[in-house]
């Protein structure tokens, strides 16, 4: 997974996370039915993943290329509430983030797959990928995940980031503990 050990000391300082969606959040596939797109396959641990990262006070956000109800559903879902999509040069949507939430690019991971996500890779503090992304994204990553899109790779990059923080262990400690938990989001 770690890539480089610049890595670790990136992720130190992260506090917001930010997902491509097809090759990242999904598998890749795009389904398309008489009405256009029908169906992407989201991973539930990858959720769990996000979930995770709010409940540590770490925001999150997509920025895609492509538009889809689909993505607006799942983003609802999580709780992600800085969604752009349609985004052909994804670096507007990137300006407006930092602006809206006041960090700086070191402060934010970017989890991209292709060529379209290398501008905000090379930004990004973390650069964080999948195992199936193209050879000059993983090139341009601190971070590869063992794992390809939709497939858990957004969990490990979570895991990896927490765990960096020394947030995991109560992140676990609240499944474990007395307290009631409300429900987590997959």
């Amino acid at each position: 997974m770690l890539k480089h050990q610049e890595a670790l000391l990136r992720a130190e300082k992260i506090k917001v996370v930010v997902f491509d969606v097809d090759g990242v959040l999904s598998d890749g596939h795009i389904y398309m039915g008489p009405q256009g797109e029908a169906m992407k396959a989201f991973s539930a641990r990858d959720g769990m993943g996000i979930t995770l990262l709010h409940r540590a006070g770490i925001k999150t956000a997509i920025i895609t290329g492509r538009q889809s109800e689909i993505v607006a559903n799942r983003a609802r879902e999580l709780k992600i509430t800085r969604v752009w999509q349609g985004c052909s040069d994804k670096r507007e949507a990137w300006e407006e983030l930092k602006q809206e939430l006041q960090v700086k690019d070191e402060e934010i991971a970017y989890a991209g797959d292709d060529l379209n996500d290398l501008p905000l890779l090379l930004k990004a503090g973390l650069a964080a990928t999948v195992a199936d992304a193209v050879p000059e994204v993983s090139d341009a990553a601190q971070l590869q995940s063992s794992y390809n899109g939709g497939q858990g790779a957004v969990r490990e990059i979570a895991e990896f980031i927490l765990k960096r923080q020394n947030k995991w262990q109560q992140l676990v400690e609240g499944f474990t503990g007395p307290q009631k938990l409300e429900a987590a989001a997959q």
